[in-house]
């Protein structure tokens, strides 16, 4: 949720406030203008390709909002050092709602998301702060904003997600009201068609489970470490890249729709996994398709082994290309995991929650 380096200046407070407003479609340009490069060499961030989409959404479970700024506010900064960027290629119309009177000129320089999840909780994504504008306040406005939205529709909570190696969007998270939650990584096996041994070396090691029961599994995950250390959260089935709270219903609804798998010893349940979504995404001419499950908890490293093979051959079956797998950032399950040679990420991502039940701050 939390943009990388969104701090406050020193002597700032003659600075003029940054307005924050309901974003439109009119605004896209301006918004992939600052978020090109966002994360330099680390990877694409994926805000030019959704804004669009967001800013046109009548949804009433999600708002997007974008902070404006007078046009002479962002020129006095100088030109952005990006060599694919214009001076002025952040103005737009105002419509009297932002910084600007209604026709006339205001900098978009900012923007954020909020989505309601369930009835109670609500996510904060997308949060991204023009490097022109760094210094007013615009993470912090922003930030609040998107609160008080969740707040007004009855959210009791509102999580984000932030690398866990951007610091600068860890303090700005805390600086607003949000606390740490959990943390975790994504295993990455292998679609494997084969995964699953016919004939297995040790017939009495942990084996799939066809048609597995979701009360079964929700009696595991109940009881699990897994549970406990994510604070009972899974990627949201709808929501990509949120993180909600896993229940029955949910693991009823993976059952019903082939997405749950699980592996047992015994007549005792050892493991499960959920497949969260498959995602498609085209680069370079290429489409390549990704299978994300959001949740998994297995017994011991045997167990692990065992599911991360039902996961491989169910990735296999749904022509993903490749595959995710969240799981607990501790040693126990980083550990279970490389012991199956299943690759890991190099580097966990971090949840952090506000409490919205106090009131705005």
């Amino acid at each position: 949720m939390t943009d990388p380096e969104d701090e406050s200046a020193p002597g700032a407070g003659s600075a003029p406030a940054p307005v924050v407003r309901e974003a439109h479609p009119a605004d896209a340009d301006a918004v992939a203008a600052f978020t090109r490069d966002t994360w330099g060499e680390r990877h694409e961030d994926y805000i030019p390709r959704v804004f669009p989409e967001w800013a046109a959404s009548d949804d009433p479970d999600s708002a997007t909002f974008v902070a404006t700024l007078p046009p002479e506010a962002v020129a006095e900064r100088g030109a952005p050092d990006d060599a694919d960027r214009e001076p002025g290629d952040t103005l737009v119309e105002g419509d009297g709602t932002g910084a600007a009177a209604a026709g006339e000129p205001e900098a978009v320089v900012g923007c954020i998301q909020g989505v309601l999840l369930s009835e109670w909780e609500a996510w904060g994504q997308g949060i991204r702060v023009d490097p022109a504008a760094r210094g007013f306040g615009v993470g912090t406005a922003l930030s609040e904003a998107a609160l008080d939205w969740a707040r007004d529709r009855g959210a009791t909570v509102c999580r984000n997600m932030v690398f866990s190696w951007n610091i600068m969007g860890l303090g700005q998270s805390r600086a607003v009201g949000f606390e740490p939650a959990t943390e975790f990584r994504f295993a990455e096996p292998e679609p494997d068609s084969e995964a699953i041994d016919s004939d297995p070396a040790d017939p009495a090691g942990p084996t799939p489970v066809p048609a597995p029961d979701p009360n079964a599994a929700w009696a595991f995950w109940s009881d699990s470490d897994a549970r406990d250390l994510l604070r009972g959260l899974a990627l949201d089935p709808d929501e990509s890249w949120a993180c909600s709270e896993l229940t029955r219903e949910r693991l009823r609804s993976a059952a019903g729709e082939d997405r749950l798998l699980a592996v047992a010893g015994g007549d005792a349940l050892a493991g499960f996994a959920v497949r969260t979504r498959v995602a498609e995404r085209e680069a370079d001419g290429e489409t390549t398709r990704t299978a994300t499950y959001g949740a998994a908890a297995w017994r011991d490293a045997e167990a692990a082994g065992a599911l991360y093979d039902a996961i491989a051959a169910d990735a296999a079956a749904v022509d993903a290309d490749g595959a995710r797998v969240l799981i607990p950032e501790t040693v126990e399950h980083v550990s279970d995991t490389g012991a199956n040679r299943v690759p890991v990420a190099a580097e966990p991502d971090f949840v952090m929650a506000a409490d919205l039940t106090g009131g705005a701050p």
